[in-house]
């Protein structure tokens, strides 16, 4: 991972740590996000003098996506925070409206007047003992008030300078994905590792009812052992992959979904336009169309191993490459949101911004097993 790699993954740690970074405020969290896109715009300024382009064009599109993510929770937060302060502007409207008169009605009324009062020197003298106790808490109430619309203006403000970060941003992630695979049409075409009957292939896409049965052909078909003997082993691994897209978990293994049916993999909610990237070094078996999955990437990380990602859009692998780790696979499918649609969904936190679902499976020997159990939590 190059430098400015480094930088963007603490800065994204920073951001979306989770429960970890609670004390983070919609404000500090939208600057380190301010700074994660700066720093990725520097990254596509420099990606034309890279020496590998595709590399340093992949880490930039990924930057862009962590950083545009961050600034997303910024602004969930900062809407979060507004909507509480009117919650309670609103469930206090009677009580603050008092208070608000009161304090009009002393700042109007003569100072020798408010030392008169109808029962004589007694009252006078009480009243002013009452008002004494009084003035400070109604100041301080005030003072909290004041403070409270201050905030309420601040977070208003932020969610504006939001929307204009991410209309430049956006703008320019799509310049990098559209680089991006540019330069992998235009890279030279690497070796690959065996030959492929691309007839014998497309009567196997032909002839298959489902992705099981596809994977279980491929598996069984005549390719050779791929597995290199100077790469770590896969099974070392275990824990500690990449997530090959930034997104959120919708399904796990073998969870049902709402029709009842449970799928042997994962089902994770992706933004559109989303970059897929590789998690291990592995051959593909297998890109393409298949079935109603969309296109599909079959990967060998090892002898005995299949990785299956399904849901896919643009693929930039064929099958029999030969793909690195971190390498590009492809992007999801969909439309990329404008900067408004982008503040609107992020401010409700619904979600609504994670439109496209991306499906793996990872199968040993044949026999599906959980992906969950290969993956860092992320």
């Amino acid at each position: 991972m190059t430098r400015i790699g480094c930088v963007i993954s603490l800065l994204a740690w920073s951001v979306l740590s989770g429960p970890a970074r609670a004390d983070l405020d919609p404000a500090e969290a939208a600057e380190s996000a301010a700074l994660m896109l700066e720093t990725a715009a520097l990254s596509l300024s420099e990606a034309d003098g890279a020496r590998d382009r595709v590399e340093a064009l992949t880490e930039t599109v990924r930057a862009y996506e962590e950083g545009l993510l961050a600034l997303r929770e910024g602004v969930r937060r900062a809407a979060l925070r507004e909507q509480t302060i009117e919650t309670v502007f609103e469930a206090e409207r009677s009580r603050l409206a008092s208070l608000l008169g009161v304090l009009q009605s002393i700042e109007r009324a003569p100072v020798p007047l408010l030392m008169i009062h109808p029962s004589g020197p007694v009252g006078t003298a009480r009243s002013g003992m009452i008002l004494s106790d009084v003035t400070p808490a109604v100041a301080s109430e005030a003072e909290e008030l004041r403070r409270q619309l201050q905030e309420l203006q601040s977070m208003r403000a932020l969610q504006s300078r939001a929307l204009d970060q991410m209309a430049i941003a956006l703008q320019d992630v799509q310049s990098a994905r559209s680089e991006l695979s540019q330069a992998i049409a235009d890279r030279r075409q690497l070796p690959t590792r065996f030959s492929l009957n691309a007839d014998a292939l497309r009567q196997i896409v032909e002839s298959v009812d489902s992705l099981s049965s596809f994977a279980e052909m491929l598996r069984d078909s005549s390719a050779p052992n791929l597995t290199d003997p100077d790469l770590p082993r896969f099974e070392t691994a275990r824990g500690t992959l990449a997530l090959p897209v930034l997104g959120r978990l919708l399904r796990g293994f073998n969870e049902e979904d709402a029709a009842g049916i449970a799928r042997p993999g994962l089902v994770l909610a992706t933004g559109p336009r989303a970059l897929v990237t590789n998690p291990w070094p592995a051959t593909v078996r297998y890109a393409g169309p298949l079935l109603d999955y969309g296109n599909v990437v079959i990967l060998e990380p090892d002898g005995g191993f299949l990785l299956i990602i399904a849901g896919l859009d643009e693929v930039f692998v064929q099958s029999g490459d030969v793909v690195g780790m971190s390498a590009p696979l492809a992007l999801m499918g969909g439309s990329a949101p404008d900067s408004e649609e982008l503040i609107v969904t992020s401010s409700q936190g619904g979600g609504a911004e994670l439109s496209e679902t991306l499906y793996i499976e990872l199968r040993q020997l044949g026999e599906p097993t959980d992906p969950s159990e290969w993956f860092a939590a992320q």
